[in-house]
């Protein structure tokens, strides 16, 4: 008896919609198919919407002619190759005394391969940020960038104290003494590279 109370409710809460959809769901699929043309057949106002997504899609733009973007396109290109050939024209003269001035010079830039720029740049920078990590007074750390800035590019350092002196007094206000300049030259000639700030052989040895 509970058993039958449970399914009266049931049947109860299940909408015609629903009970035709649970028939539906129990007939074969031959069968489906079957009553399907037969309704489609007897409703007029039934459509089957397969046969719509088959059809060939419209052109939005039936009067426009294919060839229109072919001939925009070939157009922009010769107007772009135009440009292009107007700058190489421009520029030939400056290419051609380039070429020239390259054959003369061939062995100098071969020479100069040997010792980039690039690299003469990062040694003085590492001897700068080797300074930067020391301690000195303002007065001491400016006499350093001054040596650093004498050094030759082999490391040596060829310009006298003195001259280093009078270049600290005349570019930069800073009197200094040679003893003065002569201890600094000692804390530059102990960064790396070793043999750094040397005047001669005997001091790079040491």
């Amino acid at each position: 008896m509970l058993r039958q109370n449970l399914q009266q409710k049931l049947l109860q809460k299940l909408s015609p919609q629903q009970i035709q959809f649970i028939k539906l769901l129990q007939v074969p699929t031959v069968s489906l198919d079957a009553r399907i043309k037969e309704e489609l057949e007897d409703n007029p106002a039934l459509e089957d919407l397969s046969l719509t997504n088959m059809a060939e899609p419209v052109d939005e733009y039936p009067d426009r002619d294919p060839d229109d973007n072919f001939s925009k396109e070939e157009t922009s290109s010769e107007e772009s190759t135009d440009e292009f050939n107007i700058d190489e024209y421009l520029q030939d003269d400056n290419l051609n005394d380039y070429g020239s001035r390259y054959d003369q010079n061939g062995d100098d830039d071969e020479e100069h391969k040997e010792m980039p720029i690039a690299i003469q740049s990062s040694f003085f920078e590492n001897l700068q940020n080797q300074l930067d990590l020391l301690p000195l007074a303002d007065k001491d750390f400016r006499i350093c960038q001054q040596i650093i800035g004498s050094l030759d590019d082999d490391g040596y350092l060829r310009r006298p104290i003195m001259s280093i002196t009078d270049d600290l007094a005349f570019s930069q206000n800073i009197m200094a003494e040679d003893e003065e300049v002569e201890e600094m030259l000692k804390v530059i000639q102990h960064f790396d590279p070793a043999g750094v700030g040397a005047r001669d052989l005997q001091e790079c040895l040491l």
